[in-house]
C-alpha cells in the first residue's frame, strides 16, 4: 500500500508536468515508456492471488479445449473434479458458472490453446496493454495532440498491478475500444462497428457508448457487426438459447465498492438500479453526441465514468476500460479516480485476516470518492471564478 501510495504522488506530479508542457523531448518519451515496460515485467515475475480472477480465464479456456460449455459447468461440481488442473483448482465463486460474454471466452481459449497457464495468460494481457500504447502514438499524433500524452496512460499505476501484476480481461476490451476509436479517427465505419461489437462480446460495460456512434457507422456497419458476435455466440448455445451464466447472480448478490447503489438499493430493487447505471451512461453518451460534432477520445471515458458510478461493483480493474481515453485536461477528474480508487486495495489485505469480503471500510471510500468530491468542487470553482473574470475584463 505505501509503495502504491508513492508510485501514485509520482503519477499525479507527471501527468501534471505532462499537461503543461505542449511539448517534450523524445528521449522523455521513451524513458517514459521505459518505465512502464520495466514496471510491467517486475509485476510479471510476481505470483497472482490464490484466487484472483485469472484462475477462472483458465479454467473457462481449458473447459472448452475439452469440449465442454463454461456456461454450463459448475467448478465446484464433484463430477467436474476431474477437469481441474492445478492452477484451476483455487478458483474464486466455485459453485457458480462463468459470468464472462463470448468475446472473452474465445479469448480464453485462444490463449490456452498456446499455452495453457496462467502466466501465459498474463503475458497475453501485457502484450494487449503494449498494443494500445501502439494505437494510441498513432491516435494522438492523428488528433494533433502532444504525443507525449501516451505517458498518461502508460505510467498509471492500475496497469501494472492490474494487467501484469492480477491479469484481468478488462484490457482486452479497452484495446478493441481504442481499434474502435482509432478506426473511427480513419473513418473505418465498418472496423469502427466491429470493433465496438467485439468490445461488447468481452464485457458489456462499452454498451453504453452506442449513441457516439450514432451517424458515425451505417447500418450495415451495425448489421455486420452484430453477424459477427452472432457467429462468435453459436459454440455456447444451449436449447437454442445463449446461456447467461452466473451473470443473474452478479447482479443480485455481488457488492462492492459501490456506495451510490447501496444508498439507492435500500428503496429500490437491485435490477432497477442495474439498468439506472446503464441509463446513466446512455445520458451522458447522448448529450456529448449531440453537442459535438468531431469525435474526439475523451468522449467514451465519461460515459463509463458514469455507468460505473452507479454500478453495484467497482473493482480498480473495471478502470481498465477509461484509461486509454483519459488523455485530456477535460478527464482529469476521471484520472483523479484512477489514483484514488487505490485504497480499496486494503480488502485484499483484510481478506487474509478472515475478514468478511466485500466489508470494505468506510475510510477507504471517504478517502476515494471525498477526494473525487472535493476536487469537482475545486474544478467548478475554478470555472465559475476563470468565466467571472472574464466577463469583468469584457465589461471594463
Amino acid at each position: 500500500m505505501l509503495g502504491l501510495a508513492l508510485a501514485c504522488l509520482a503519477y499525479l506530479l507527471t501527468v501534471r508536468e505532462l499537461f503543461a508542457s505542449p511539448k517534450l523531448p523524445g528521449h522523455i518519451l521513451l524513458i517514459g515508456l521505459g518505465f512502464s515496460v520495466i514496471g510491467q515485467l517486475a509485476f510479471l515475475r510476481k505470483p497472482v492471488g490464490a484466487d484472483d480472477d485469472i484462475h477462472r480465464y483458465v479454467w473457462d479456456g481449458h473447459l472448452q479445449r475439452l469440449g465442454y460449455n463454461p456456461y454450463l459447468v459448475v467448478p465446484s461440481d464433484p463430477a467436474a473434479r476431474a477437469l481441474h488442473t492445478a492452477e484451476t483448482r483455487d478458483l474464486n465463486n466455485p459453485d457458480l458458472t462463468s459470468p464472462y460474454p463470448p468475446g472473452a471466452q474465445l479469448f480464453f481459449r485462444a490463449v490456452t490453446s498456446i499455452h495453457e497457464s496462467i502466466f501465459a495468460m498474463r503475458c497475453a494481457f501485457v502484450l494487449c496493454d503494449f498494443a494500445i500504447v501502439l494505437l494510441l502514438l498513432d491516435l494522438l499524433y492523428r488528433t494533433r495532440q502532444p504525443v507525449h500524452l501516451i505517458l498518461v496512460y502508460a505510467l498509471n499505476p492500475l496497469l501494472a498491478v492490474e494487467v501484469a501484476g492480477s491479469g484481468h480481461i478488462d484490457i482486452v476490451g479497452a484495446l478493441l475500444l481504442v481499434m474502435s476509436a482509432a478506426a473511427l479517427v480513419r473513418r473505418w465505419r465498418t472496423a469502427a462497428g466491429l470493433a465496438f461489437a467485439l468490445a461488447v462480446a468481452v464485457k458489456f460495460l462499452p454498451i453504453v457508448l452506442v449513441p457516439l456512434y450514432w451517424k458515425r457507422v451505417r447500418v450495415r456497419d451495425v448489421i455486420f457487426a452484430l453477424f459477427a458476435v452472432g457467429v462468435m455466440s453459436l459454440p455456447f448455445l444451449s436449447h437454442g438459447r445463449i446461456p447467461t451464466g452466473s451473470l443473474n447472480t452478479y447482479v443480485e448478490t455481488f457488492r462492492f465498492n459501490g456506495p451510490l447503489f447501496a444508498a439507492l438499493n435500500k428503496i429500490a430493487p437491485a435490477r432497477w438500479l442495474a439498468g439506472l447505471a446503464i441509463v446513466a451512461g446512455l445520458v451522458v453518451a447522448m448529450c456529448q453526441r449531440v453537442r459535438s460534432t468531431q469525435w474526439s477520445p475523451p468522449e467514451f471515458a465519461w460515459p463509463l465514468a458514469a455507468t460505473l458510478l452507479f454500478a453495484p461493483v467497482v473493482f480498480p480493474w473495471y478502470l481498465l476500460w477509461l484509461l486509454p481515453f483519459l488523455t485530456s485536461t477535460s478527464t482529469v477528474l476521471i484520472l483523479l479516480w484512477t489514483v484514488s480508487i487505490i485504497p480499496v486495495y486494503v480488502q485484499w489485505h483484510l481478506r487474509t485476516l478472515n475478514h468478511r469480503w466485500g466489508a470494505l471500510p468506510a475510510w477507504a471510500m471517504v478517502l476515494e470518492y471525498g477526494c473525487l468530491v472535493i476536487a469537482a468542487v475545486l474544478i467548478a470553482w475554478r470555472r465559475h471564478h476563470f468565466k467571472s473574470s472574464n466577463r469583468f475584463r469584457i465589461k471594463r
